[in-house]
Order: structure tokens, then sequence, then C-alpha cells
């Protein structure tokens, strides 16, 4: 494994650099000022945590609909409300040291003191698509996240047993509110009146 870089040392990555991001991406630990800048220069998904790079699958066809469809359905609603609803990339900053890059942020103030133009650090609700590379990494590892994050509810869209699962957060743990299923319509904390049809979300062409 390449040593460490001293900070000086570190050359930013542009747009379409692919061997000195796969190069780069072998050095430990990372600074949150590197990931930052590095995140600011190139087309790939990161996510960081700790002085550790996580690279993120591409999005497949069926991520992409679904997250669109989903944008779609929420955006009304947040405008309604005075908020918003912005899409990946856009980090989310967990905490010092760990950031995530939800597939949909929503606030329902647009003017939330939390929504950073570099990175938001909290959000009202997030929404995350499960990827089949890893799926722990959404219904997992990003749960026990958004609760650090004080996030407080976390949508879990998986499109491999087609559920939609609606988290809350209950102290400094993500619960269960509920697991949808195709035949039924979701239930929101946050939204109140915002009700979706599960089997389109997972129809979405």
């Amino acid at each position: 494994m390449r040593p460490a870089a001293h900070p000086d040392e570190w050359r930013p990555v542009t747009p379409g650099d692919g061997e000195s991001i796969d190069l780069l991406s072998q050095q430990e630990p990372w600074t949150e000022a590197q990931y930052l800048q590095l995140t600011d220069r190139s087309r790939r998904l990161l996510e960081f945590t700790d002085g550790r790079l996580d690279v993120l699958p591409m999005p497949t066809d069926q991520h992409q609909v679904i997250v669109r469809f989903l944008l779609l359905a929420l955006l009304p609603r947040a405008l309604e409300r005075g908020g918003t609803v912005l899409f990946a990339p856009l980090r989310l900053r967990i905490r010092d040291g760990k950031f995530r890059e939800p597939d949909l942020l929503l606030v329902l103030d647009a003017n939330d003191p939390r929504r950073g133009n570099d990175f938001w650090t909290g959000a009202d609700l997030v929404v995350e698509v499960v990827s089949p590379d890893d799926p722990g990494r959404d219904t997992q590892d990003k749960r026990l996240d958004y609760a650090e994050a004080g996030i407080s509810e976390y949508w879990i869209v998986n499109p491999l047993d087609e559920t939609l699962t609606v988290l809350v957060l209950r102290g400094t743990a993500c619960v269960e509110h509920g697991v949808f299923r195709r035949g039924q319509q979701t239930d929101s904390v946050c939204l109140r009146d915002c009700s979706l049809d599960v089997a389109s979300v997972f129809d979405a062409k």
C-alpha cells in the first residue's frame, strides 16, 4: 500500500484523471480538507469516515429512475411547506471526520442553517436507494450514521426485496416506523400528508 502522503505533496484530482484517483484512493489517512478538495474535483461518489475514503458504485438505471420518481414526488410536498429537496452528489456531514452522500436530502425550511453551500450538516429527511454491491451499507451502517447526525427520518428504498422502510429518530437511535410493500401506501412522520404507492416507486420507468 502506498504510504500516506504529506499534505504538501498531495495533488488535486481533476475530472477524468482515473489513474491518479486510483492511486490516491490507497492513501490513508486522508484529512477532511483533502476529502473536500477531492470531491470538488471528481465525478466519483465518495464518502469519508475518519481518514478513509469509500468509493461508491456507479448508480444503475433502476437506481436513478427510483431516485427521480421520489424526487418528483417529494419536491412539491417540501415546497408547499417552504422547504426543498436536493439530490446526490451532495455531501452531508455526519460529524467531524465523517461524510455521507445520500440519494435525497429534504429540509422543511429552505433557509435551514444546516443547509450549507459546500455541504449540509443535517436534514429533516434523507433517502437512500439500496445498492446491490453492499446492502448493509444502506440498511445498517447508514442507519447508525443518520441517527448520529440527528436526522429525523430516514427512508431505505430497497429494490432487492421491493420494500420501503421508514425509520424515525427516537432519542439517539433510528427506530422502525413502518416497512411498506406492494399494495401498501407509505406513511411519513416528517411529511404527514405524503403517501406514496409502493408499487409505483418500484415500477417507475
